[in-house]
């Protein structure tokens, strides 16, 4: 990555080239910035160089074990930006040298190093219950391990009360916790906080997190009396159905009203229909509390409604207590009915605020045209147009009005990234890049822009797009709750890659872009938990399947990172779906995120749906999304390369989301 005088940056601008603030921008172009950032010859000169070379040495004597010249050598570097990462890796092995530690959290407090040195020195003075020292030094940094430590050490600095409250919330999770935790927790056992409720309470969040083995150990703090329950309970886990036997009793215990109820949400997850049948047929049997009625009720209802069945839309209507998750799937359910009265009556029961966001606006407009009011809605579509977003980009269908797109470049000077720059944090970012070491990189970006306000994020993000990181710019940028820079937010990189495949499977390589846009934010790199990698995602099986397919040699997954392979594979992948799905792009959209499987599932039963009622009652919210901001890219994406005179199919037709899904298999 170079950092030197001149830069080259994509940015974009609808209304053309323009003079904002100092700095040059245009939607579309390849401009050489000069004198972007005026970056002093001992940042770059050969101070800068010898230092990196003294610091990889330093790095390999201390690997070495030879203490005595990593540390005369490290002494040279003390104006070096990585000298506080350099001390950290020594110290962490150091732990022992109390008052160097001390001198490090204190000189170094600002620094990502502070942080990561602290925790370990932390667990050190646990190790050697030195619990004075620990509770002094303690800050919150979200591990369970040094929570547990902590209030294990304020129990033994004589604030037990404290330390045992705390001890029953981090004890009330239906998971296990760090060994670490074992000493406050037993402590807990032996005192008047350690109640029936709560153990009950364990066991129960236990079972619903399928954790057998922690509810058979919950299970010997209870009374015998409560023991029996307990068995009940373990054995409705594991056969559900028992439930439905008319035989199914335990006297009068207290908790098998709650068995019950637990029993029928297990059913539900595998036999629907059944589950309500027993709910229904036999809740009115046991003593169940309001709160867990309401809550099976609610389940029972969703899971209707996340299964297009018709019986949704009454359910959901006959709750008595309602969240913002059910208003939503209410008006979804009347959606799949396809009865406009309904989808009225679900949207007044919309909170105040729901009721502005675009999506019901733009389902209120529907409404009111298929009651025949016609100008009423037509003014909502008019007002959505405006918006640049995906309900903004339906209306704007409607009423035959250009995509508004609003670009409004971040606003700024080059002495304000220069200045951004030249801050501490940000040298070891580039210092870290200049060593390539990607990783700790991307880890002190994200640790310096979690301290800047808005404003300085905004800058950053620029940062981050001159730095061509795009992933960090487009996050950054979201972080500063900033939206209006399209030419940070869709950059164009690899497009002749995007062209050539696109050219090749017959696509626009707008949906292309809009895809990766998705995936991976143009991160080359970006694997997922689910291990996809690359650019468009491609899942190491899928590829070699594609790469059968194509009669090409085998990729090996370390090659899905290479822009061109993947690319290649995964334009090929979407045209396989959509072909499938004869022509549907919504439906190859979804199929691309969620699998053909679950979409074929998804399809209407009997009957032709409008595109924009199928997109919105997709039962997953990751699904729905996803087919939303890839139409919504593309669209972005389009004007971008119109503006490059690349003439691309128009997207018009293709995106058209009131169009029937038609000449697709039913279920």
């Amino acid at each position: 990555m170079t950092y030197y005088i001149a830069a080259s940056i994509q940015v974009w601008n609808f209304r053309g080239a323009v003079i904002r603030h100092g700095i040059l921008n245009s939607w579309y172009g390849v401009l050489w910035i000069a004198g972007l950032m005026v970056l002093s010859s001992a940042v770059f000169g050969n101070v800068q160089e010898q230092q990196r070379q003294d610091f990889l040495r330093a790095e390999s004597l201390l690997e070495q074990g030879n203490e005595a010249a990593f540390l005369d050598l490290s002494r040279t570097l003390t104006s070096y930006p990585l000298y506080p990462y350099l001390q950290y890796q020594w110290l962490k092995n150091n732990l022992h040298q109390t008052d160097k530690v001390q001198f490090f959290l204190l000189r170094y407090k600002d620094s990502r190093y502070a942080g990561l040195l602290r925790d370990k020195w932390l667990a050190y003075l646990a190790d050697h219950d030195r619990w004075h020292e620990f509770v002094r030094y303690y800050e919150a940094s979200g591990d369970i391990t040094l929570e547990c430590q902590f209030y294990w050490g304020l129990y033994n600095t004589g604030n037990k009360q404290q330390a045992l409250g705390e001890a029953k919330r981090l004890w009330t999770v239906g998971y296990e916790q760090p060994k670490a935790c074992d000493p406050l927790f037993f402590a807990l056992t032996l005192s008047p906080y350690f109640t029936r409720e709560l153990i009950w309470q364990r066991f129960e969040l236990a079972l619903k997190k399928d954790n057998v083995t922690l509810a058979g150990y919950i299970h010997r703090f209870l009374g015998k009396a409560d023991q029996n329950s307990a068995d009940v309970w373990l054995q409705v886990h594991k056969k559900p159905l028992l439930i439905k036997d008319d035989g199914f009793r335990i006297g009068k215990a207290a908790q098998t009203g709650r068995i019950f109820a637990y029993g029928v949400g297990r059913v539900a997850k595998s036999d629907l229909d059944l589950a309500i049948q027993i709910w229904d047929g036999r809740k009115h049997e046991f003593t169940i509390d309001q709160q867990t009625a309401q809550d099976v009720d609610r389940t029972l209802a969703l899971a209707l409604a996340f299964q297009q069945d018709s019986r949704a839309y009454h359910r959901l209507n006959q709750l008595l207590l309602v969240d913002d998750i059910v208003r939503e799937w209410k008006t979804r359910a009347a959606l799949l009915e396809r009865n406009w009265q309904h989808v009225a009556d679900a949207l007044a029961g919309l909170t105040a605020q729901q009721q502005q966001e675009p999506g019901w606006q733009y389902w209120l407009a529907r409404s009111l045209e298929a009651a025949g009011n016609r100008m009423a809605a037509q003014t909502i579509y008019q007002k959505l147009a405006l918006d640049r977003s995906y309900y903004g980009f339906l209306a704007a269908d409607v009423v035959e009005k250009p995509y508004n797109l609003a670009d409004k470049p971040v606003p700024l000077s080059a002495y304000q990234l220069e200045a951004l720059a030249q801050e501490t944090d940000f040298k070891v970012v580039r210092e870290f890049n200049a060593l390539d070491r990607d990783l700790e990189a991307r880890r002190q970006w994200w640790y310096a822009i979690n301290k800047l306000p808005k404003q300085q994020l905004m800058i950053a993000a620029k940062l981050a797009q001159l730095w061509q990181w795009d992933q960090q710019a487009i996050i950054t940028l979201v972080k500063a709750d900033y939206w209006d820079d399209l030419g940070l937010r869709f950059p164009i990189r690899y497009l002749a890659e995007v062209r050539r495949n696109a050219y090749r499977q017959a696509l626009n390589p707008a949906i292309i872009f809009g895809l990766i846009r998705q995936e991976s934010m143009l991160d080359k790199q970006a694997v997922s938990p689910a291990g996809a990698r690359g650019l468009m995602q491609v899942m190491p099986a899928t590829s070699r399947q594609i790469a059968h397919e194509m009669n090409e040699a085998l990729p090996s997954d370390v090659g899905l990172f290479n822009p061109d392979v993947n690319i290649r594979q995964g334009s090929y992948f979407f045209k396989k779906l959509l072909n499938q799905f004869n022509g549907h792009f919504a439906l190859a959209i979804a199929a691309y995120n969620a699998g053909p499987y679950r979409v074929m599932k998804w399809l209407p039963v009997d009957r032709d749906v409008p595109a924009d009622i199928w997109i919105e009652t997709v039962p997953y919210k990751e699904t729905r999304k996803y087919i939303a901001s890839v139409f919504s890219y593309a669209i972005i994406y389009q004007q971008a390369l119109q503006l490059m005179d690349l003439q691309p199919t128009d997207l018009t037709q293709t995106l058209k989301m009131k169009n029937l899904l038609h000449d697709v298999p039913h279920r």
